[in-house]
């Protein structure tokens, strides 16, 4: 992702508010939306597509809503592509659906069965791939220095940045081409870089940065 949507490393954004609350929502909408959020998927929506998704909301928009509020915006774009709901339902805030819904309501589900339920359809994002990886624990890297259209997760302060292999995770699902609905494995790999090298102003400082990375992210350092 390229554009404000990626705000790793970025300054100018204000301080980060940081409230020590009991709840866990400031306002009782945004609870709604978290469980609409974990009971509405649609199909075959990956979480990289659904992160593009949100990275096409406009800057000014993205900036100024609330975190959940985005979350909501985006939802509600996969639920109308999915045929779930209406452009105008969303607008009149009711259903304008014929169907009945007189029926028996659902029994109300624990908190221990939605975990266990959860552990029970957990979905794997590694897998065996045929080809050896590239890189090997110790070699010296350098981040590719340009971005894409599309989702990635190569952040903009690390690109075009020299690092280090720390650990090798094996091959996991490639969000770049998740995003665009196509599951193919790469080679994952633990990528540590001294902090002078991300944001050179800070060049005394020892700090160290890891990231996860994918194989195409990466070329060797001469």
């Amino acid at each position: 992702m390229d554009g404000v949507h990626d705000l790793g490393g970025e300054e100018g954004y204000g301080p980060v508010q940081v409230d020590y609350v009991s709840e866990p929502f400031d306002k009782e909408w945004e609870g709604r939306e978290w469980g609409i959020a974990q009971c509405a998927r649609t199909p075959n929506m990956t979480i990289d597509w659904w992160r593009y998704c949100r990275e096409l909301i406009m800057p000014e928009d993205y900036l100024s809503r609330p975190y959940l509020d985005s979350w909501a915006q985006t939802d509600f774009a996969t639920y109308i592509e999915a045929g779930w709901i209406s452009l105008e339902e969303i607008d009149h805030q009711v259903s304008l659906s014929s169907m009945d819904y007189s029926g028996d309501l659902l029994p109300a589900t624990s908190a221990q069965d939605i975990l266990l339920d959860e552990r029970n359809h957990a979905v794997r994002y590694d897998a065996p791939i045929e080809s050896d990886p590239v890189f090997s624990t110790g070699q010296s890297i350098i981040t590719n220095k340009q971005g894409h259209r599309g989702h990635t997760r190569l952040p903009q302060y690390a690109r075009g940045v020299r690092g280090v292999i720390h650990a090798y995770h094996g091959a996991h699902v490639l969000p770049d081409q998740s995003a665009q609905g196509r599951q193919i494995h790469q080679h994952l790999y633990s990528v540590v870089f001294a902090s002078s090298n991300l944001w050179p102003e800070i060049h005394d400082s020892k700090d160290k940065v890891f990231l996860d990375l994918w194989e195409s992210y990466l070329t060797a350092a001469s």
